[in-house]
């Protein structure tokens, strides 16, 4: 065969050999990228894992010098000695009113702000909407102790309340700029016919602007969740009642100054983290969506 057939050969048979060649590849390359995000997900998931173990060790197994990831034996008993030692349903509920109460105050206040930023029309309304976006630098650690004395004058200390009401005001800069940027991808179209309509700007935030934003309010509701079930500071500064305390403050109790129940511990810390990953999971479609469309406005 002349140099000319073989070059020609050559050319006709190389695109379809690297179509075969990225055929194999591909395969292997999902295989491997996989395997990289498994075992990131395993040395992620191990402080989990060895939480779950601990939970179901018998008493004074926990630091034993040859560590063990599946008892031996396997003992349940924490999570019966979890509800009849420490008033774990008490607390549980102390934080489910403080998590919902909070989260209705953040979804209604954050949205309602948002869609005057985005939506109404007022002198210096992009010079409020700064300064709002302004105490975001502002860290929370600054404004701890003239929040404590404030609710101490009002005599709301060992109370729930300074856990939730703030929440009813505005909600907070972060979920007011969410609500906002998300607010700014529904089509104007919409808001100028219910106002051909004859409807008023409230008329239009409850019949469609929030109908259409359930991907940013889901956002509001994780975040949120996340935040406050598991929130230490706050209740550890403003409750002192055993009666009153949340999850995190209640558990943290549970640690001595000479003896602690580690499996005892670790049981109850293992009930307070499912909640967490129930919300996540069922909202996490609705909280992507919210927060990538949020990330896509004004562009």
């Amino acid at each position: 065969m002349s140099l000319t057939n073989q070059m020609a050969v050559r050319n006709a048979v190389g695109p379809f050999r690297q179509a075969q060649e990225g055929r194999w590849s591909r395969p292997a390359g999902l295989v491997l990228r996989y395997l990289v995000l498994a075992a990131i997900g395993v040395v992620l998931a191990m402080p989990y894992i060895w939480m779950l173990s601990t939970s179901f060790k018998a008493a004074g197994k926990e630091f034993s010098l040859r560590p063990e990831l599946i008892p031996n034996p396997f003992v349940w008993q924490s999570y019966a000695d979890i509800f009849r030692l420490v008033p774990f349903l008490l607390w549980t509920w102390n934080s489910l009113v403080i998590v919902i109460l909070t989260i209705l105050g953040r979804v209604f206040t954050a949205s309602l702000a948002g869609y005057a930023f985005a939506r109404l029309r007022f002198p210096y309304r992009n010079v409020l909407f700064g300064v709002c976006l302004s105490t975001l630098m502002l860290p929370g650690i600054v404004t701890l102790i003239p929040e404590f004395i404030v609710f101490r004058y009002l005599g709301w200390v060992n109370t729930n309340l300074p856990l939730w009401v703030p929440a009813w005001f505005g909600g907070g800069a972060f979920f007011i700029f969410l609500c906002r940027q998300f607010f700014l991808t529904i089509p104007y179209e919409l808001e100028e016919a219910a106002k051909v309509d004859g409807a008023s700007p409230l008329t239009i935030y409850f019949r469609i602007i929030l109908p259409l934003s359930w991907p940013v309010l889901a956002s509001i509701v994780i975040f949120s969740f996340n935040w406050v079930w598991g929130d230490f500071l706050h209740p550890l500064i403003y409750l002192s009642d055993r009666n009153n305390m949340t999850l995190a403050v209640g558990l943290n109790s549970m640690v001595g100054m000479y003896a602690t129940a580690w499996n005892l511990l670790m049981a109850g810390a293992f009930l307070m983290s499912i909640p967490v990953i129930v919300v996540f999971f069922v909202g996490q479609k609705y909280f992507i969506r919210g927060v990538v469309f949020s990330g896509l406005a004004g562009r």
